[in-house]
């Protein structure tokens, strides 16, 4: 559904069945009421909407393709198969060739003498209601134009996508799974990658079901988002029973996991992390230059943070006994969340100020874990800052901005 041609499809069959059910709804009209619109109206409306849709799809599409294509350049080419997912751009676009296709069909079902001159009432009712709902959505797409494509649109998509993953992600700690901490049993063997790429997807319920039928319990190593080469080891399947074939429990593990070039959002609150960073990163270049787009990123990615519980003290509503993924570590979502924008911005004050200013706030989240990780984080970064200002006062101001315990440790 989040496919720009899926949209597009649906329109064009609503378009089909708007003209079939103008064509049966006629038949109940009476005659004389059928008689008080000529086919001539009908025919200036389909026109209208027939030339101005094929100029605003145009105009649109080449809009959507210069943000595309400005906002990969600018900030990070990451940020490209979010924005196309846009549902007001999508939902737009499929209603204007929607309405394209409603035209044409109309003003061919006009030539052929389908609709005739005297029973074109509910033609033109019907495309009187196909303008008022373009009309609707013209205005949409106009106030969406005002901050398609800027810097602070783009950067509230990545924060609701990462926190609506996150969300996801801990609504159902380890995807439903029980949580893989320890070391691995004794006496495992293992499935290697059939690829080289990325774990894109993961079907938790699935792989369980295959590893019942199989009487096995799998252990994923590796959690989504992580590359993997081919034949390294992907999974580890301790063995129950009897022996089982290994290549047929490859075989059907493939069905159930996803291995793609590319990373996505999906199932993966890390990479929305990481694409934040990039562009706090890319603002700090010195051709961009902009030190509160990076404060500003700084900021979301404590907001994500801050909904951060740790998986293994949460369990699912329905566990899935027989599969075992390793829970989010907190250090890893802190370096890639803030790992690159505290490198570049190292010699920066305000942003290594906000940094520290950010991380002692999640030096009071209420999880251990995540306060442990956090203070071993802003100690190295404050570390890094103080060693790259090289204004005494300005490393004053930073340490002043870092938590107090941190000074505490340092004394």
């Amino acid at each position: 559904m989040r496919k720009l041609w899926v949209r597009v499809m649906l329109m064009g069959l609503l378009a089909f069945g708007a003209i079939g059910m103008s064509q049966l709804i006629e038949g109940l009209v009476p005659e004389e009421l059928a008689q008080s619109v000529t086919g001539v109206s009908a025919d200036r409306l389909l026109n209208i909407i027939a030339s101005a849709m094929l100029s605003v799809t145009i105009f649109s599409i080449t809009v959507m393709v210069s943000v595309y294509q400005s906002s990969s350049s600018q900030w990070t080419p990451r940020i490209h198969r979010l924005i196309m997912q846009d549902r007001s751009t999508q939902n737009t676009l499929a209603v204007f060739i929607g309405a394209y296709v409603y035209s044409l069909l109309g003003i061919i079902l006009r030539e052929t003498g389908v609709y005739d001159d005297e029973h074109a009432f509910v033609l033109f009712w019907m495309t009187v209601a196909v303008l008022t709902v373009i009309v609707v959505y013209l205005v949409r797409w106009v106030l969406h134009l005002q901050g398609f494509g800027q810097l602070i649109d783009i950067t509230r998509q990545i924060e609701e996508t990462t926190r609506d993953q996150f969300k996801e992600r801990l609504s159902q700690p380890c995807l439903g799974a029980r949580p893989l901490t320890g070391d691995l049993p004794d006496n495992t063997r293992v499935i290697k990658a059939w690829e080289s790429g990325y774990i894109q997807h993961i079907y938790p319920e699935a792989l369980n079901a295959v590893a019942k039928n199989y009487n096995v319990d799998l252990y994923l190593t590796e959690n989504i988002g992580s590359f993997v080469f081919l034949n390294a080891a992907l999974l580890h399947v301790h063995q129950k029973g009897d022996d089982v074939d290994l290549d047929d429990l490859r075989e059907s593990v493939r069905e159930a996991l996803v291995i793609g070039d590319l990373r996505t959002y999906d199932q993966d609150p890390r990479f929305g992390l990481i694409v934040m960073g990039e562009v706090g990163s890319k603002a700090l270049s010195p051709g961009v230059n902009d030190p509160g787009t990076a404060i500003d990123v700084i900021t979301r990615i404590g907001r994500i943070l801050s909904n951060y519980k740790d998986e293994t003290e949460t369990t699912p509503d329905e566990v899935l006994e027989n599969l075992h993924v390793r829970p989010l570590d907190p250090n890893e979502l802190l370096r890639d969340g803030f790992g690159a924008l505290s490198r570049d911005g190292a010699s920066t004050l305000e942003v290594q100020q906000r940094l520290q200013q950010i991380l002692s706030g999640l030096m009071q989240h209420p999880d251990k874990g995540l306060r442990e990780a956090t203070k071993k984080f802003a100690r190295t970064e404050l570390q890094r800052g103080i060693e790259a200002l090289p204004f005494a006062p300005d490393r004053d101001v930073l340490r002043n901005s870092a938590d107090r315990s941190l000074e505490m440790d340092q004394n």
